[in-house]
């Protein structure tokens, strides 16, 4: 069997694969929860919404909004890169991406799939063309374009001077910040089988360190791309090819010395970063990115049960267990409640302290596949139609 990326929309509904036996017999299907009947405690406002293009509509994509001095950077598949005014949603500037064919052609689009980030001076997003993109955040036209080792899927990483990209066949490339020449290139390793997505690199204390589709968190010199320590945290065990999926395509989270990881189809484990040795970990499985804070972990499993645990053990503090099935969005922090969007286009607010629904609010009929963006007084969002909003509490 060659190497394959598997896109599993909502971790549920499976592409199928010629050869392969993904389903065991019909009760592997699931039914998405109802929406749960919420007595707002207060009403979420949607302060602007604009245009973004065509989004992403049903493909899998990690584009989601970024916003710097005032100003919003968006994108969608086809290629379209613009930027807005934070208060009001107006136009700053818009560019299209996409590969001009001739005058009676329709253009090529460019399948904008991993990013928005903003850092410094330029926006910076990546494509399934094996292609990243570095603008200038002051009219958006190109500083660079450098071409990469693979489908860049997950959102770039700047640090140091330099931008870390994870690319779909597992290799982890820096490229100079002001030039995207390739500074160095360390491959992580492919299983046959894979999720489609990546993890995007979390910086730290001089390190990359990376989730990987192997089942490995790894940890790399960020100036020389000299690999530090591996640790698997998840182990392919089984019946099915679904089943001994590990993938790590969540951003590692690192805090106080600790990094937290977490896998598919393996744990949610602490490890320490100097050493990479595993502190304690809890079987849990998520491709979404996760949130510590103020000694909490807040995640969404592959269940899309919303949990809080605690950081020193993975012990469960709560659970909230009303929006199974619905394909959650990553959680945000937002105004002291947790947020996350579905995939029918409603934003639930969650109380922190029990899990408990404080909102709900209908926002867009196409729904939602990437997480809310905290922007100062603002949450962003972008649907999978293209538009974007910003609500305020």
């Amino acid at each position: 069997m060659q190497l394959r990326k598997l896109f599993v929309p909502g971790l549920i509904s499976l592409a199928l694969l010629s050869g392969c036996s993904l389903f065991s017999s019909e009760e592997d299907v699931v039914k998405m929860s109802p929406l749960p009947k919420v007595e707002n405690q207060f009403s979420p406002e949607k302060a602007w919404k604009t245009s973004v293009g065509d989004g992403i509509g049903e493909f899998y994509s990690n584009l989601h909004p970024a916003a710097q001095d005032g100003v919003v950077y968006a994108a969608d598949r086809f290629g379209k890169v613009k930027a807005v005014d934070a208060n009001s949603g107006k136009e700053v500037w818009s560019v299209n991406l996409a590969e001009k064919t001739g005058f009676f052609s329709a253009n090529r689009p460019a399948l904008l799939s991993g990013g928005v980030t903003v850092s410094g001076g330029h926006v910076y997003v990546g494509s399934e063309k094996a292609q990243v993109y570095a603008l200038n955040t002051s009219d958006g036209t190109t500083a660079w374009q450098t071409r990469v080792a693979g489908e860049a899927l997950s959102r770039p990483v700047v640090s140091d001077g330099v931008v870390l990209v994870h690319t779909s066949n597992g290799q982890l490339q820096a490229l100079d910040e002001n030039s995207g020449a390739v500074k160095w290139t360390v491959n992580l390793d492919m299983p046959t089988l894979s999720l489609r997505g990546e993890s995007a690199p979390v910086v730290a204390y001089g390190a990359a360190v990376v989730g990987g589709d192997n089942g490995r968190v790894s940890a790399v010199l960020l100036n020389q791309g000299q690999m530090i320590w591996q640790q698997r945290i998840s182990q392919a065990v089984g019946a099915t090819e679904i089943d001994r999926l590990g993938d790590v395509d969540v951003t590692p989270v690192v805090v106080n010395g600790v990094v937290y990881a977490l896998a598919w189809n393996g744990n949610l484990t602490a490890l320490d970063l100097r050493s990479g040795q595993i502190m304690w970990k809890r079987e849990l499985g998520s491709v979404n990115d996760f949130i510590v804070d103020a000694g909490r972990i807040y995640l969404v499993d592959q269940s899309d049960r919303v949990l809080a645990l605690s950081a020193d053990g993975g012990v469960t503090l709560w659970t909230q267990n009303d929006l199974l099935h619905r394909n959650l969005t990553a959680p945000a922090l937002f105004n002291g409640y947790l947020v996350v969007g579905d995939s029918e286009g409603y934003m639930h607010w969650i109380d922190t302290t029990n899990g408990l629904f404080v909102a709900q609010q209908e926002v867009d009929s196409s729904g939602f596949r990437t997480e809310p963006v905290v922007a100062n007084d603002k949450l962003l969002i972008q649907a999978k139609d293209g538009t974007l909003y910003a609500i305020t509490r």
